[in-house]
């Protein structure tokens, strides 16, 4: 019927928040408010060392702004090729839930 329906909430929605919260560019879209997405610009083609600790302010900062996320933990990296991937744990109100990136480095 090509119609949206149904609803979610808990960690179900936050992680629907999470998704959208990073994969929405920063100061880009008038639509969003000024502190909401991550601030991705910058970080394409650059040291996989800066890259990677860049990526863990910018990621807590960008997901912190949420009230029902408490913190996030557990960064890991890795590489492969030009990618740089990062996993960590979004620790909400309603529990963990793990979540990762790319990014094309250098």
């Amino acid at each position: 019927t090509q119609r949206i329906q149904g609803e979610i909430d808990g960690i179900q929605a936050v992680s629907q928040a999470v998704d959208i919260i990073l994969n929405v560019e920063r100061f880009r879209w008038q639509i969003y408010q000024p502190y909401s997405g991550m601030q991705w610009e910058g970080l394409i083609g650059q040291n996989p060392g800066y890259v990677a600790s860049e990526l863990q302010r910018r990621i807590t900062e960008a997901l912190t702004v949420d009230d029902r996320i408490k913190g996030i933990s557990d960064f890991s990296y890795s590489t492969s090729g030009n990618t740089l991937s990062a996993s960590f744990t979004v620790n909400t109100v309603y529990g963990s839930t793990p979540s990762t990136v790319e990014v094309t480095v250098n």
